[in-house]
């Protein structure tokens, strides 16, 4: 949806297509988000023991980096409301970071005392989103954010950012790239270590993504952007592949291509962590994932979502699975 200008995206788009065989990073870190943005979107209930082995599955995959769960009031998410549950239930492996979503103070509160040291805020580059996504206009947003950084990083809790509808908005359409850029400066002033730069509703393209990284790269490290996309029009492993090209080396996913899409009913959701890493150890990219021990997990969760994951790896790999010689 965002629209850049013809000539900057011919003087933009052409160098990152080049490079896509010729200059990619030797390593890729994956920023596993299915247990709380896969299932924050599940309509069955998933009982806290099945999450807690969930999270302690993904831990023995590889994996470095898993978001956990969200300390948000239950009303607004409830299948998230046994956060601290969750949190204190789960066996923590030494050289992975488990990370949470907090809204405001009083979540920073409750993640810090069920022993969270990485904890995450978000918003939207668009208005209307976010007035409806957390009932606050941006401006509140960034607002309310100052209450928890401050807390946070005194408490020795590193803060990563969300930016949802980067390249469009279900409600508003075309987002500005200035905008992002913006909000952007303005985290990164704040104090987060990291910005997830979130294609909420599946709409980027590569040429796109191209432009919106270029823009935010002139400014910031690599290492400070992450890669959040969703598969909802089939595009988001493309998109990672830009990405990935142009030096930013954290992406967001989630095992199985958990989550779906509010504003795209019975659409993919967030890209299946199984395609991406398929993708990526294909090219030769390192991820540190055993894609074997998350086929398994993934198989398991499905049974206790009750639904089959969209991801087309992991379809690929049971059916190869079932169709082996039994000995």
């Amino acid at each position: 949806m965002v629209k850049a200008p013809d000539k900057e995206i011919e003087m933009s788009s052409g160098p990152a297509i080049a490079s896509l065989f010729g200059k990619l990073p030797g390593r890729v870190t994956l920023y596993e988000v299915g247990p709380r943005d896969g299932l924050q979107n599940e309509s069955r209930p998933v009982p806290t023991a099945d999450k807690i082995a969930m999270v302690n599955e993904l831990s023995r995959t590889g994996l470095q980096h898993i978001e956990i769960t969200s300390f948000v009031n239950p009303k607004w998410i409830p299948q998230l409301a046994d956060a601290s549950d969750v949190a204190r239930g789960i066996t923590r492996v030494p050289g992975v970071h488990y990370s949470c979503l907090v809204p405001n103070r009083r979540g920073l509160d409750s993640a810090l005392q069920a022993g969270m040291r990485e904890v995450a805020v978000f918003l939207s580059a668009s208005e209307t989103h976010n007035k409806k996504n957390v009932n606050k206009s941006i401006a509140e947003t960034l607002a309310a954010f100052e209450e928890v950084m401050g807390p946070a990083l005194a408490a020795g809790a590193r803060v990563r950012a969300y930016v949802s509808t980067v390249y469009g908005c279900p409600y508003e359409g075309d987002v500005d790239p200035e905008r992002v850029v913006e909000l952007v400066e303005r985290l990164r002033k704040l104090g987060v270590y990291q910005v997830s730069l979130g294609d909420t509703v599946g709409v980027a393209t590569p040429v796109q993504v191209d432009y919106v990284l270029r823009r935010l790269l002139s400014f910031c490290p690599p290492e400070e952007l992450a890669l959040h996309f969703h598969d909802t029009r089939g595009t988001a492993l493309a998109n990672i592949l830009v990405g990935v090209a142009l030096g930013v080396t954290t992406v967001d996913s989630a095992l199985g291509g958990l989550g779906g899409c509010p504003y795209a009913p019975g659409a993919s959701g967030n890209v299946a962590t199984e395609d991406v890493v398929y993708m990526l150890h294909g090219m030769g990219i390192d991820t540190g994932v055993n894609i074997e021990a998350l086929v398994d997990c993934s198989q398991q969760v499905a049974a206790w979502v009750g639904h089959e994951m969209p991801s087309k790896y992991l379809k690929a790999r049971l059916g190869e699975r079932r169709r082996a010689p039994k000995h």
